[in-house]
């Protein structure tokens, strides 16, 4: 299919439509136990060290600059 026939606003609704499709069914959403632990870990880490953390738009600006 030839996305770019299609509007903007016709390509959101798209992908806002395979979402949902995607969405209905959870089973092929569901983290597996290795990404839950490291989601775990990861949670674990900064709640240790907050303060280690920077803003996404610190983030951006670095990449877009750097």
């Amino acid at each position: 299919m030839d996305f770019s026939r299609l509007t903007v606003a016709e390509r959101i609704q798209l992908a806002e439509d395979l979402w949902d499709s995607v969405s209905d069914a959870p089973e092929v959403l569901a983290l597996t136990e290795a990404q839950r632990e490291e989601l775990d870990r990861r949670i674990d880490t900064h709640g240790a060290n907050p303060e280690a953390a920077i803003s996404w738009e610190s983030l951006r600006q670095e990449l877009f600059e750097g």
